[in-house]
């Protein structure tokens, strides 16, 4: 007998059955616990002898069908497929309900074929998340009928399955013969590979969730370090189906393709790798403001139609499928190129995408790996992004300038639900009295109450008439129905806030913000469905910061790779006689552009000068001006579009001459590769200590109560702000040839706690 080639029901039709326009107009979601809530009151209205979340499992000659039916009603002999919605029931589109109905269909058949059943009623069971009410739409069907429709869905897929199975085995056989592209792996390289490859190795025998943190020195080759281990553990042991590279900035993205083309080119290549580029919505939209419907769009109007043709001829294309690639096809087809690449992750090897398609809380990738059972990895680059990324996408602020906006735009019930919400809002700024910033012990319950008013009396007007794209009720819907899903989990890992606008108005405005502090909780499940994670960077100490804040397990394991570079290579000085704190800022400048000048003068170069914000960098380049014309000097401005960045960059020749000047945390602070004499040098004029504030001080306080009394300073304000200095110094030394200096130009640069988050291969001076 032929191996089975496995597939899940969902994943069977959502490649044979959905037909029509591609439709993405809202429509609102029940969250994941509604739909849990939804499924556990149809089932428990059920009564005895009714089977919940029945297993079921079957074959068409080689292909090998599971899944689990939501419910079995022997007395009615119906089996029922339930799905929650919200709204009413006409938002539920019709490519939807074709596969609703289609799944229900095959598990009828499977469930026939289980237990020798003649025939059987199938049921779609619509609930109302809100009022737990059911529609149910019954069809009856004969064993034989359901059989057919299970064979034709069948027979739609095995030729892709088989052909996606011959590729499978391909691409393992190339996997496992894979070599490394280059003569040989630089110091500390090997290190980090060994310890990645054991990682994917672990995730075997079915134990998922192994995590790895690993802290590797600028220059060893992070990102072909990491890659190549997990492509060789693809087919060894851990049997991976899926890699997802997820990188923070485009810089990042860059550097991953650019490792998978080496791969791709070694003397035993790894063709064919499908490599997907995966580029955001905004850049990829051929009809930017137009809503993703096909009465709108043309590119929607028949999507699923043409997207098996536009599919097939995507896996024509050699890897990797980059955007202009994607787009061609697509557009040769008739359909959108965003979401052709959005359906192309189902088929690719390695995805190269931003963080949020992972970790956000509508993740793509995560809710695919769920529901298609993926055994993937995940290489997590620059991870010390990680923290900053995830808070963001789990904080939600409300401004009353929105909620102006909307109810300026409203009718009906939907103005009288924001006019409800607007006069909760008020008592809140009342209550704040004369102070401009406090927070909450929790959301209050009847400003929650007018958020989830609100909520309901616009998805039910959607229903009705939709609204278009910019319009300022739907952007301020989309923003309550995230600080509604956050307010639903809020917890000790968040604060509530509320912070004035305008405090001279008789009745100011203010933002309500549901602000994450710690993203444990909501990253944690997204460390569990991976097989394996390996998060990498140069600054990733102490572990337990990261560990802790960013939810990983308490098993993940952690390596600090030794630099490769020698301390001789770098000149590491601190001047103790420089203080950059706010006070002493006008007293900083003259001696900052003094020192700059003389090093300049010792050394002629390139240098980066790094400062703690725009309006610093400013007075530093004027008293650099005034003082020491003589040095050629290009400052980074506010706002620099990317020809911009690349112009600033361009400046740094091999055996150049000037001072480029630079925000600490900004582009060039990272994520900037200038190796031989096109870089000698760094003044780093700050800790990076982000801004004492009454935001940041509460995110403090709250760190300390989750994680321990004095954890709180070192995770708000020290941490992140050294983190960001060695960020910087990194951009000095890049090889095993560079020699550089970098001067630290602040009197708390000689503190012990500052002195310890420093590399440990810096031998550190005093001027």
């Amino acid at each position: 007998m032929a191996r089975a080639m496995k597939v899940a029901v969902r994943a069977l039709c959502e490649f044979t059955a959905r037909t029509g326009d591609l439709d993405l107009r809202f429509t609102p979601a029940p969250s994941a616990l509604e739909g849990m809530e939804g499924h556990r009151a149809v089932q428990q209205r059920r009564g005895a002898g009714y089977e919940a979340e029945v297993p079921l499992e079957g074959r068409f000659e080689d292909l090998h069908v599971r899944g689990r039916a939501d419910g079995w009603n022997a007395t009615l002999q119906q089996l029922e497929e339930i799905k929650t919605y919200r709204g009413t029931l006409d938002g539920v589109r019709p490519h939807h309900r074709a596969l609703h109905w289609a799944q229900a269909r095959v598990y009828g058949h499977l469930l026939c074929q289980a237990r020798e059943l003649p025939g059987l009623k199938v049921a779609l069971v619509y609930v109302n998340a809100a009022t737990h009410e059911e529609t149910v739409l019954v069809e009856e069907h004969t064993a034989a009928a359901l059989q057919a429709f299970f064979a034709e869905q069948c027979q739609r897929y095995r030729d892709w399955a088989r052909a996606e199975a011959a590729h499978r085995q391909q691409r393992d056989a190339a996997l496992a013969a894979l070599r490394f592209p280059l003569p040989a792996m630089r110091t500390g390289q090997r290190q980090l590979a060994v310890a990645a490859y054991r990682t994917a190795q672990g995730a075997q025998d079915g134990e998922g969730g192994r995590c790895l943190l690993a802290q590797a020195p600028t220059g060893i080759g992070k990102t072909l370090g990491t890659l190549f281990p997990l492509l060789k553990a693809m087919p060894e042991g851990a049997g991976l189906d899926k890699l997802f590279f997820l990188t923070a900035k485009g810089t990042g993205h860059g550097l991953a393709l650019n490792a998978l083309a080496q791969l791709q080119v070694a003397p035993t290549p790894a063709a064919p790798l499908r490599v997907l580029d995966m580029q955001a919505r905004d850049k990829t939209c051929e009809y930017p403001g137009s809503a993703c419907h096909g009465d709108a769009c043309p590119l929607a109007r028949g999507f699923f139609d043409r997207l098996p043709a536009a599919r097939a001829a995507a896996l024509e294309q050699p890897a990797p499928w980059g955007a202009p690639a994607v787009r061609r096809v697509a557009l040769r087809h008739g359909i959108c190129p965003y979401y052709l690449s959005q359906e192309l992750v189902r088929w690719a090897d390695v995805v190269v995408a931003d963080y949020h398609y992972y970790y956000d809380s509508a993740a793509m990738l995560y809710a695919l790996t769920r529901q298609q059972d993926w055994r993937a990895a995940v290489l997590v680059d620059e991870a010390h992004n990680l923290l900053e990324r995830a808070r963001r996408m789990y904080t939600a602020p409300l401004s009353q300038f929105d909620l102006a906006a909307a109810r300026q735009a409203a009718q009906g019930r939907v103005r009288k639900a924001l006019d409800a919400l607007q006069r909760q809002w008020q008592a809140l700024n009342k209550a704040q009295g004369e102070v401009d910033y406090r927070t909450c012990d929790e959301v209050p319950p009847a400003l929650l109450a007018a958020v989830q008013r609100a909520v309901g009396a616009v998805a039910e007007a959607q229903a009705d008439q939709p609204l278009p794209p910019g319009d300022p009720v739907l952007a301020f819907h989309w923003e309550l129905l995230h600080f509604q899903a956050l307010a639903e989990q809020f917890g000790p890992h968040a604060l509530f806030d509320v912070q004035r606008a305008g405090a001279a108005r008789r009745t100011p405005a203010s933002t309500l913000c549901i602000r994450n502090v710690i993203p444990a909780p909501h990253l944690a499940a997204r460390h569990a469905a991976a097989r394996a994670t390996v998060l990498f960077s140069g600054t990733l100490g102490p572990p337990a910061f990261y560990r802790d804040l960013l939810g990983l397990p308490a098993g993940t394991a952690w390596l600090d790779v030794e630099a490769p570079f020698a301390a001789y290579q770098l000149q590491v000085r601190i001047a103790p006689r420089i203080s950059t704190r706010w006070r002493d800022r006008e007293a900083s400048l003259a001696p900052i552009a003094d020192l700059v000048a003389a090093q300049y003068a010792r050394q002629p170069g390139n240098y980066l000068c790094f400062v703690s914000s725009f309006d610093y960098l400013q007075r530093v380049a004027a008293a650099l001006a005034r003082r020491h014309p003589q040095v050629p000097l290009w400052p980074q401005t506010q706002g620099m579009d990317d020809a911009g960045r690349a112009a600033f960059l361009a400046r740094f020749t091999e055996g150049g001459r000037g001072v480029g000047l630079a925000v600490l945390g900004g582009a060039f602070g990272e994520g900037v590769d200038l190796p031989g004499t096109r870089l000698i040098g760094a003044f780093i004029a700050t800790l990076g200590l982000p801004q004492v504030n009454p935001v940041n001080d509460a995110m403090q306080r709250a760190i300390d109560e989750a994680l321990g009394a004095g954890q709180g300073y070192a995770c708000t304000y020290l941490y992140p702000g050294l983190r960001k200095v060695v960020q910087a110094a990194g951009r000095v030394i890049r090889t095993e040839h560079d020699r550089g200096v970098v001067v630290l130009m602040d009197d708390r640069f000689q503190r012990a706690e500052v002195r310890a988050l420093l590399p440990r291969w810096w031998r550190v001076e005093r001027d």
